[in-house]
């Protein structure tokens, strides 16, 4: 069914985000309430951290967590859906891999744990990217408006802090404002938040991304309080011993161009490579 937006149902999706925010103005007083927050630093006790290309979905009745939370976007986008009567939510880090089924698991597991709610609808959160010169933000977000205005049941888009809205000018160079959120499971609270224990298992769950894996992961089993990283399949990384004997700039420059989308990977790629393809 198509989406929903301030009671009104989306016949056809705006082709752009400008002409979204036109349509719907509001979506900027709703931006603008979020920018305006302090991001808080979240520690790692009752926390759930999902990295690029994976979600995950819980219950406000989860006794081993209290926030789940992403960060380090620049041009990917950062998903909450939730079920306002279950309180069931879900926090994603998609960056366009595996990105529409991605969606459709998304929606059908948040939808499943609330099947037994008879009141409540989905509410659709987007936070992240940029006015980024490659205009990589942009076709991101048009591409998860679509696959969320595609699905069988009806979603309300409640907030959308993305492209423009989620801007800033340092310069004369556009900046992201957000880089990350926090979604409190108990009371549906989002924030900006930032978190300096990414684990755990970082370096086995970015090694993902060199080894050709594209889907989007569902990382929790909320059900037994269980963080999953399933196998993976991969192969030799030709000349990673000639990588792992370059300077860090070299690396970093290397990674840029391969993993523009993702500060994290950016930062700490030499110890991804080593982890997965050279010396533990």
């Amino acid at each position: 069914m198509p989406l929903i937006i301030n009671g009104i149902l989306l016949e056809e999706l705006p082709p752009d985000t400008r002409t979204l925010f036109e349509t719907y103005p509001h979506l900027k007083d709703v931006a603008a309430a979020l920018i305006a927050q302090v991001p808080k630093v979240i520690g790692p006790i009752g926390l759930l951290y999902v990295h690029q290309r994976e979600y995950a979905v819980t219950t406000p009745h989860d006794k081993h967590l209290t926030v789940v939370g992403t960060e380090d976007t620049t041009t990917c986008s950062m998903v909450v859906l939730r079920h306002s009567g279950s309180g069931v939510s879900c926090v994603a880090h998609f960056d366009g891999s595996g990105l529409e089924q991605g969606v459709i698991n998304i929606v059908r597991h948040v939808q499943d744990l609330s099947m037994n709610v008879p009141e409540g609808r989905l509410e659709l959160h987007m936070i992240g990217g940029f006015l980024d010169p490659r205009h990589y933000s942009e076709e991101l977000a048009i591409q998860l408006l679509y696959a969320f205005h595609k699905q069988p049941l009806s979603i309300h888009l409640v907030t959308a802090c993305i492209c423009e809205l989620n801007n800033s000018l340092r310069g004369n160079i556009n900046w992201p404002v957000i880089y990350g959120i926090g979604l409190n499971i108990k009371s549906g609270e989002i924030f900006p938040a930032t978190f300096p224990d990414k684990g755990p298992d970082f370096p086995l769950r970015c090694a993902r991304y060199f080894t050709g894996c594209y889907e989007m992961l569902d990382i929790y089993d909320c059900h037994l309080g269980m963080l999953r990283i399933g196998p993976y399949n991969y192969e030799p990384l030709r000349g990673v011993d000639l990588w792992l004997s370059q300077s860090d700039d070299f690396i970093l420059q290397s990674a840029l161009y391969l993993f523009s989308t993702c500060l994290h990977l950016l930062k700490w790629s030499r110890q991804v490579l080593s982890f997965r393809f050279g010396q533990h």
